[in-house]
């Protein structure tokens, strides 16, 4: 099943609810960058948390987010637009841990819980919004959910799961966020409240073939979900080589002049895609010419 996300209400429009299914999403990512199944857990639940986020913007915004706990992970930096597009990596893919207690991935350990959640916002206006939380778990659901509640004060509920296989492909992966708006009826959120008590891990619901619209079933009810956009999501990087060679050639004729007596070539990669990009002598000389 190719990955998609709903947009959806829910009890009349009293509840604004997201999921999406983003295993392949979070498999290209692991192919890209290699990573192990604790960073690949980390790293994909970052992933679809934000793909979500990305979808509660409108035609060009973007947001960026950067995960740092203080654990032997490193950052997660994750770059969503409102396209339904979202990039990521971490800073030591090559982390993994024993399981945890509850026999999962230990997300915890890896991440940490010493340092911040940021979310910085480019919504097309002179500044960015940015808004920062502390990390309270180091599991990514209950960070997100922390930050939508105490950042955009919006009273929110979010769960990412990622399962790897054996041979460190992905399994399933996806997540939901779950947002009261104003005036929510008190019946209404006990019964969501007991729902979520009861649901399985998100990562099961979808090793088990359940679609976006049915974990939102599962979580809001039969009847109780009204869908009002399907959009596909997807691994993109922003990254070309003509964004490199402009790059280049911002650092100007004698650094440029440099590279070609040094190397006789350039080589650039990109820490989003692991895409390399390489510039011949010639290549560079053309670039050269530019910059002057």
């Amino acid at each position: 099943m190719k990955d998609y996300l709903v947009k959806a209400l829910g009890y009349n429009g009293q509840v604004r609810a997201y999921a999406v299914s983003s295993t392949e999403m979070v498999g290209e990512a692991q192919r890209r960058h290699g990573t192990w199944p604790t960073a690949s857990a980390a790293l994909g639940r970052a992933m679809t948390a934000g793909v979500m986020m990305g979808a509660m913007l409108k035609g060009d915004d973007k947001l960026t987010i950067k995960i740092e706990g203080g654990g032997p992970i490193g950052a997660i930096l994750v770059d969503c637009n409102a396209k339904g597009e979202a990039r990521g990596y971490v800073t030591n893919p090559q982390t993994h841990f024993e399981l945890n207690e509850h026999g999962k991935l230990d997300v915890r350990r890896a991440v940490g819980t010493e340092g911040m959640l940021t979310v910085v916002k480019d919504l097309g206006l002179r500044d960015f919004f940015t808004g920062q939380t502390p990390i309270v778990s180091g599991e990514l659901g209950e960070d997100f959910t922390y930050y939508l509640v105490t950042s955009e004060q919006v009273p929110s509920s979010v769960g990412v799961g990622v399962l790897v296989n054996p041979d460190n492909t992905i399994l399933a992966a996806g997540g939901f966020i779950l947002q009261l708006m104003p005036g929510t009826e008190e019946e209404t959120i006990s019964q969501i409240e007991e729902r979520l008590k009861a649901i399985p891990p998100i990562s099961k619901l979808i090793q088990n073939g359940l679609t976006p619209e049915e974990i939102l079933e599962e979580l809001l009810g039969k009847g109780n979900v009204q869908i009002l956009e399907k959009m596909p999501v997807k691994f993109q990087c922003q990254c070309s080589k003509e964004r490199i060679a402009d790059a280049i050639v911002s650092l100007g004729t004698e650094e440029i002049q440099d590279m070609i007596e040094k190397e006789g070539s350039a080589e650039a990669q990109c820490h989003f895609c692991n895409e390399v990009y390489r510039f011949s002598k010639e290549e560079l000389i053309e670039l050269k010419s530019e910059a002057k």
